[in-house]
């Protein structure tokens, strides 16, 4: 931002520009550059839809998601973001928010609640897709049945098989709780509310992938999730997420 600012004064300065020109220009340059910043930490905090890093999906993934994706499913109000499961003529229909940008290594935390309902998955994961056609996936995911349970689970070139269910001591569906991840060469460490709970090390993924938020209903995943009963207008609600650096301490 300052080299910026002073290349902008010496291109003025040498054309004899008077000072209060060159005062304006270095106001509206310094108002832009902090009201996108504004604009960038806003989001995190899911006080509006950031259409320039964010989108919400709008197709069907088919196979046990017994929903299609849809837009409209995805809704910002009183500053947090809420993915519903409902239904239209078509179906059932149900909320995905992701990010147009690859993240790899780092800290990721969201602060949510999930979904409580028999048959349905709320969560908070990382997904990328590589060239050999198969995907990396580190996951959180709330199993509707029981909310006072998180799965913490991941994927290394589509291969998968890392389930673990860790006992909260609480409703995640009650109150806002901040999970998260911390992802670095050689292991994944899963946090709730700050404190380290889970640790995997075994044949970790190491390719980027977007940050990604859904609820859905199964279908045919009766021993994972139970049967979903087709209650509609069910919401998991998000207050914010960050990714940041490999968390050290």
């Amino acid at each position: 931002m300052l080299k910026c600012l002073i290349k902008i004064m010496r291109y003025f300065m040498k054309r004899k520009v008077v000072l209060s020109t060159i005062l304006v220009v270095v106001a509206l340059v310094s108002s832009a550059t902090i009201a996108y910043a504004k604009v960038k930490s806003s989001a995190l905090n899911f006080d509006f839809y950031d259409k320039y890093h964010f989108y919400k999906s709008a197709w069907s993934n088919g196979g046990n998601f017994d929903c299609t994706w849809t837009p409209d499913n995805v809704v910002f109000e009183d500053g947090k973001m809420k993915l519903i499961i409902d239904k239209n003529e078509s179906g059932y229909t149900a909320g995905e928010y992701c990010t147009k940008k690859s993240y790899s290594y780092g800290y990721y935390q969201v602060n949510m609640k999930p979904i409580k309902n028999t048959g349905v998955v709320s969560s908070f994961f990382t997904y990328g897709t590589l060239e050999d056609g198969t995907s990396d996936e580190i996951d959180i995911e709330f199993l509707g049945y029981d909310t006072t349970k998180v799965q913490f689970n991941y994927y290394t070139k589509s291969v998968g098989g890392h389930e673990y269910l860790y006992d909260l001591g609480f409703d995640a569906s009650e109150e806002y709780h901040t999970y998260g991840f911390n992802w670095y060469e050689g292991g994944i460490t899963w946090y709730v509310d700050g404190v380290a709970v889970y640790t995997a090390v075994d044949n970790v993924p190491d390719s980027p992938g977007r940050i990604m938020m859904n609820a859905w209903p199964g279908k045919n995943l009766t021993s994972w999730i139970r049967d979903y009963d087709g209650t509609t207008g069910l919401v998991a609600y998000y207050d914010w997420m960050s990714y940041g650096p490999v968390k050290t301490d």
